[in-house]
């Protein structure tokens, strides 16, 4: 099993360097022939969605549908995809930020449904009750 970084998937899903898209793209295609196995972590599919947001000036229903594509790709393990691909679909359904809706995900598979904070995107999840101290 090979660790994939975060510029990996983004010049795969941008190719704003084709050469390297291109290399990137042989690459999982060769995996997938030799079945081979890659593995990611929650932190590089935060940076994927951020740099795509920031950087790209990607929409976030955009972003949300490139990094569905990833996390079911069938030889990819990633912690937590689950959690994962329910946050974002509440950051490209609720239109709040993945941060915060990755944190409800997590709230939610742990049974919490009680959040101290200021941040009214957690207003927009049925199953969460913001409180402000």
């Amino acid at each position: 099993m090979k660790f994939i970084d975060t510029n990996i998937f983004i010049r795969f899903l941008t190719n704003d360097i084709p050469e390297k898209a291109d290399a990137c793209e042989h690459m999982f295609r060769e995996a997938a022939e030799k079945q081979e196995s890659f593995f990611t972590t929650e932190m590089v599919i935060a940076e994927i969605i951020w740099v795509l947001e920031s950087y790209y000036k990607l929409p976030k229903k955009e972003v949300q549908e490139m990094v569905e594509k990833i996390l079911i790709t069938p030889f990819l393990f990633c912690p937590q995809k689950d959690i994962i691909l329910n946050a974002l679909t509440l950051y490209g359904d609720k239109n709040i930020d993945y941060f915060d809706a990755y944190n409800a995900s997590i709230l939610r598979a742990q049974g919490i449904k009680e959040v101290y904070s200021y941040d009214r995107h957690f207003d927009k999840i049925e199953w969460v009750s913001r409180i402000e101290p």
